[in-house]
């Protein structure tokens, strides 16, 4: 993916909330504004975002920053990432649907995630699409593997 396309913006996530039928509470309104003030920051989980609004002196809590992100990801607001760690990440959805996401590569042995621009994939996509009939419309890849670090010092956990 070599280009972004925001799509929201805080008005457009309060007219996106209201399309479904909820409204922009301020824990929402101060959870957003994270995503979108902090954008250099990718894949935070909830408890990132939680310890940001700890910073912030925000009182609200961290069983309401869930709640948050689970439905701001069932909106499209945001993207809820699963690198097999267990632990849900999330980023604002600022990428058009019909442009590849990027791709991640996930060390197994300090959990570094780095996220991989280049998309290959057309060629596959478009054998799937003729053999099965099913038109893609976007993927995701992960691959999973030991970083440039851990394979330096040797830290290699099978």
């Amino acid at each position: 993916m070599s280009e972004n396309h925001q799509l929201f913006d805080l008005k457009d996530l309060r007219g996106k909330l209201s399309e479904s039928g909820y409204k922009m509470t301020p824990q929402r309104k101060e959870i957003l504004k994270i995503f979108v003030e902090h954008s250099e920051r990718h894949h935070m989980s909830a408890e990132d975002v939680y310890s940001i609004l700890r910073e912030n002196d925000s009182e609200i809590g961290l069983a309401t920053v869930y709640r948050a992100l689970d439905l701001l990801s069932d909106l499209g607001i945001l993207v809820r990432m699963d690198f097999g760690d267990g632990c849900a990440r999330y980023e604002l959805n600022t990428a058009d649907p019909t442009i590849h996401h990027h791709h991640h590569l996930i060390c197994l042995n300090c959990k570094k995630v780095i996220e991989f621009e280049e998309d290959l994939l057309e060629m596959l996509e478009a054998y799937i699409e003729k053999k099965s009939g099913f038109q893609i419309v976007n993927h995701e890849v992960k691959f999973f593997g030991y970083c440039s670090d851990c394979r330096a010092k040797g830290e290699l956990n099978p």
